[in-house]
């Protein structure tokens, strides 16, 4: 009996051994902070475009031209875009600007529509590979260029665009360098890439209440290694913590009681149980805890962004 029950001791320690070695997380935090543009911002844009004329209005491409306008200002996006489409199509070969202008259209409207890979197949595709800072919206291309860019992780592809914007507006290749920092939680360059008294104020807040509220990942993991459950309950989890303590309650009270009684089979499988439950709530609890981070962390930023009007599509100068 003396036997079993040190195997089954031995059994449970095993977890804590391995947290010794646990692989602790590093407190950084990959944050989800989105924008959708609202219908009566995005018409409150002008067009860079000259609107079309009685005889283009006439001809096939022109009418599925302006199908594509009144659907694109509704936000109708997938609509707008098979109409665009075909307005290119038809429209013929000497009719360079207009096509041009279906395509700009094509590519803001996958843009708008956070389709960012097929916002920059398209250009990749089109006669706009051509254009240069003449072009009436050449710097709304490369601000929606930029943000596809780095929402895909194209970093080399999006560090080129923004030297390229440098060039034409300083201000607002600032701006998206510090969207671009706030938007994927790189903490370290935010006060750095403020441009403005009243944004390095802004950030400073943030920060400040960023640092004062978060939770600690190595916190959370100890105390879950300590007592199953209080890592979780840190978070402010109550029902997960209530949940993980009752289960890991539940196997250490199963596993001593069939080692108890000799059913040594049933005491390891309870054993191996209660270590998976174990090690998971220990990592689990880290991850809630950065959860709970970035959750705080959108919070904040996400008033700030807006408040600054941060977010890449709102330095849009043009619309449809």
């Amino acid at each position: 009996m003396k036997t079993f029950l040190l195997r089954a001791v031995s059994f449970l320690l095993l977890p804590s051994l391995l947290t010794s070695c646990f692989s602790y997380g590093n407190n950084t935090i990959s944050p989800t902070i989105t924008y959708n543009i609202q219908d009566y911002r995005l018409q409150s844009l002008p067009s860079a475009f000259t609107s079309l004329k009685e005889d283009e209005v006439n001809q096939e491409w022109g009418k599925e031209y302006k199908i594509g306008l009144a659907l694109a200002k509704e936000l109708d996006l997938y609509r707008a875009v098979t109409a665009f489409k075909r307005a290119d199509i038809l429209a013929p070969k000497e009719q360079v600007e207009r096509k041009l202008e279906l395509q700009y259209y094509i590519v803001l409207s996958y843009y708008l529509g956070h389709l960012y890979e097929e916002a920059i197949d398209s250009f990749n595709h089109s006669d706009l590979v051509n254009i240069n800072s003449t072009f009436p919206v050449y710097q709304d291309l490369l601000v929606i260029l930029y943000e596809s860019y780095v929402e895909l992780g194209e970093v080399k592809q999006a560090n080129h665009l923004i030297t390229l914007l440098e060039q034409e507006d300083n201000t607002k290749a600032s701006k998206l360098k510090l969207s671009k920092a706030m938007q994927k939680g790189e903490l370290y360059q935010i006060q750095n890439a403020s441009y403005t008294t009243q944004l390095q104020d802004d950030n400073e807040k943030l920060m400040k209440s960023f640092n004062d509220f978060k939770k600690s990942e190595k916190t959370a993991q100890a105390l879950n290694a300590f007592l199953p459950g209080a890592g979780y309950l840190y978070v402010g989890q109550k029902q997960t913590a209530l949940t993980a303590f009752l289960l890991n309650g539940l196997c250490i009270a199963s596993t001593a009681y069939f080692f108890k009684k000799g059913n040594m089979p049933m005491g390891i499988l309870m054993a191996g149980f209660e270590a998976g439950w174990y090690v998971g709530g220990i990592y689990g609890a880290g991850e809630a805890a950065r959860t709970y981070n970035e959750r705080l962390y959108e919070n904040n930023a996400n008033q700030v962004m807006r408040k600054n009007d941060l977010f890449p599509v709102l330095t849009l100068n043009y619309a449809f």
